[in-house]
């Protein structure tokens, strides 16, 4: 029989309740919050006149990057615009590089940070001083690792600012490359963006990505930049955001052509380390976005969970099968549909494993990391 007969407050029912709850649960982040970045078709405007902009590079011994990334950027299909590159307390080769890089183009500007033992370690003074040397009041954010999907990158940000918006989240992913390290930090990287882009749709942003995203010197100023976060190394990027991002003064933009793409760890270990600084920040979240962002994963778990003891119980098996298969269907097809957006369609392919085994590593990672006492850049 498909369905039961009669209700009856036996153990198996008390689960199919709880199973049910949590399949709505996920069902509603699906409507509510991914469906949002599934359909997102942006406004396309040309400006009429491209005002001057500034890029801004917080660098700390990336002479090797600078080298294999800069050109490109100083390069960029634009009129008018700076880089400023700070140099942050490197002690590599980065000072002769750049030195040599600013005879050959008069749009580079840098900022040099000497050693000092009692600076506070993160990005948040090196681009606080970026700003300040910036010219222009539009900038754009990104990382000496980083490299623009094309040479229209900064076009297309900058088209996208508006008198309503002042902030750009854009999306940086990671360079393909062998090996299952490679691909659980891609898709990591693809959900986190799948995510905020979507919750920024619908009006809950919470982070950006240091590596791909723009505001203005307003903006910066509106919340005296980093300090009510400074003494902490991250939040220049999600703290920040949570405070700035006010009365939809922000947007997304999530062109291919403006993807940043840069190397993902090679190792455990250093994913690791960056994961734990990117935890740093979480007790400062307000509790409704802790709550919005914690109850996914656990009410996928649940689900899962709930429905593997329920296979057990002739009772309930089939309507249990068939919630979750179309539970499984609709995630498929509209979170799948976001990670094609993105431009991760072997993710899309297999997205239920992906969700569900990502589900399981993350809690786990944020438990056993020391994200409360990381001090390092």
């Amino acid at each position: 029989m498909l369905f039961p007969t009669h209700w009856s407050w036996d153990l198996f029912s008390v689960i199919f309740l709880i199973f049910l709850f949590f399949v709505a649960i996920q069902l509603s982040y699906v409507v509510f919050i991914f469906l949002r970045l599934a359909f997102f078709k942006e406004k396309k405007t040309v400006a009429s006149t491209l005002l001057p902009i500034s890029i801004i590079i917080a660098a700390r011994n990336e002479s090797d990057n600078l080298y294999d990334n800069l050109p490109f950027i100083l390069t960029q299909d634009y009129p008018e615009f700076e880089v400023i590159i700070v140099n942050n307390q490197s002690v590599d080769e980065s000072a002769w590089l750049l030195k040599a890089l600013c005879l050959q183009h008069k749009n580079l500007k840098v900022v040099e940070i000497a050693k000092n033992k009692h600076l506070l370690p993160g990005k948040k003074l090196p681009i606080t001083l970026g700003v300040k040397a910036a010219k222009y009041e539009k900038m754009v954010f990104t990382d000496a690792d980083c490299k623009p999907a094309s040479n229209q990158w900064l076009r297309i940000m900058s088209e996208t600012f508006t008198e309503n918006h002042q902030i750009i989240l854009g999306y940086a992913p990671y360079f393909r490359t062998k090996g299952i390290i490679n691909r659980i930090i891609r898709y990591d990287t693809a959900f986190i963006g799948a995510s905020y882009l979507s919750f920024a749709l619908a009006k809950i942003p919470y982070m950006g990505v240091g590596r791909n995203l723009a505001y203005t010197k307003k903006v910066f100023d509106s919340v005296r930049g980093f300090k009510s976060h400074y003494s902490l190394p991250s939040g220049d990027d999600d703290l920040f955001i949570q405070e700035a991002a006010v009365n939809q003064n922000y947007t997304i933009q999530i062109s291919p052509q403006t993807f940043c793409y840069s190397k993902a760890s090679e190792t455990w270990k250093g994913w690791v380390r960056q994961k734990t600084r990117h935890y740093s920040t979480s007790s400062r979240y307000k509790v409704i976005k802790k709550a919005l962002l914690g109850i996914y994963p656990i009410s996928l778990l649940l689900v899962w969970l709930t429905f593997v003891i329920l296979l057990f119980n002739a009772k309930w098996f089939a309507i249990s099968l068939i919630l979750f298969g179309f539970m499984i269907i609709v995630k498929w097809l509209i979170q799948g549909k976001c990670l094609r957006t993105l431009n991760e369609k072997g993710f899309a392919l297999a997205f239920p494993l992906w969700d569900l085994g990502h589900a399981l590593l993350m809690p786990m990672l944020y438990n056993f990391s020391d994200h409360k006492r990381y001090k390092k850049w």
